[in-house]
């Protein structure tokens, strides 16, 4: 694939590849979600956990748009292998499902290309796009991994048409993520290969999983347990089979414990940078893995950045 001006990008599983290489900060996610590509899609868990998130953090009114008879398109950024995905083409909407890693490659599995589903592997910070083109920018689980977080939302925002919206979510502070035992373990496992540090959370979920199975029925044990264990366990919170718990618990330690960039904001400061960007209808609270926020640019968006 070769752009206007001259550079060409390789097409790789029918996706264009617009990277250099695989060796980003990104790259442990493409091995995870390929290797738990299933793992949190709605139609194998049987519970709607990520379509209660999608229509929670859109609002109704995105959320009718995508059901509307009206075309809709819609940009999912750090698609991963489809969880989201799996929501969105359940709609009317046409989506463009962008990743950095090859996750992208997990995401052409589970939900093949087609005339409402086109997979791109590209940098959040260099959308291969005109910008302000798509009624909703979708990103959840992203933006806390990436090397600027404000960038980010500004690179996202840039996409949305006016009167379109901008749905997202982000870590934030809390006494027990300050207290916790991760930090100790993400220090030497980010030292390691990505094929070498999914070997090692394996190991360490294999380690403390049954401990969380069986306190899960006490809370105080449990609190105590968090504390000192750097496993992401949900007995207390899914209703999952063991099976489903276990892979749960693989994915989201090796996620936790993996990344290259793991940073936190508050409420007040996504709000601001919003305002900030011009946008309107704001929405912002705390819930799911920190704040989750959406806004709309406004119809009248020629004097906004």
């Amino acid at each position: 694939m070769v752009c206007r001006s001259g550079h060409s990008w390789p097409i790789r599983n029918e996706i264009p590849r617009l990277v250099p290489g695989t060796q980003h900060y990104a790259a442990s996610f493409g091995l995870q979600w390929k290797t738990y590509r299933t793992t949190q899609l709605d139609s194998r868990t049987g519970v709607p956990l990520s379509r209660d998130r999608t229509r929670r953090c859109m609002g109704e009114d995105c959320w009718r748009l995508l059901h509307g008879t009206d075309p809709v398109n819609v940009l999912e950024v750090g698609c991963g292998a489809g969880r989201f995905s799996e929501i969105l083409l359940s709609t009317r909407a046409s989506v463009t499902s962008v990743d950095l890693s090859e996750a992208v490659d997990a995401n052409q599995e589970n939900f093949p290309q087609s005339s409402r589903h086109r997979i791109v592997q590209a940098d959040v910070r260099y959308l291969p796009f005109v910008p302000r083109q798509f009624d909703v920018v979708f990103c959840l689980g992203v933006v806390q991994h990436t090397p600027h977080p404000e960038q980010t939302i500004a690179k996202l925002f840039e996409q949305v048409r006016p009167g379109g919206w901008l749905v997202l979510d982000h870590y934030t502070y809390t006494l027990s993520e300050l207290t916790k035992s991760a930090p100790l373990f993400r220090i030497v496992l980010r030292r390691l290969s990505p094929a070498s540090r999914l070997r090692w959370s394996t190991r360490i979920v294999n380690a403390f999983l049954p401990l969380h199975k069986s306190v899960r029925d006490y809370p105080a044990a449990q609190a105590v347990l968090s504390r000192i264990s750097p496993v992401l366990s949900y007995y207390h919170a899914l209703p999952l089979d063991d099976a489903l718990q276990r892979e749960w618990a693989l994915l989201d330690t090796h996620d936790s414990l993996t990344d290259r960039y793991k940073h936190f904001r508050t409420k007040a400061g996504i709000s601001k940078l919003l305002r900030r960007l011009g946008a309107e209808a704001i929405w912002c609270e705390r819930g799911g893995n920190g704040v989750e926020a959406r806004c709309r640019r406004p119809r009248t968006a020629d004097s906004f950045p």
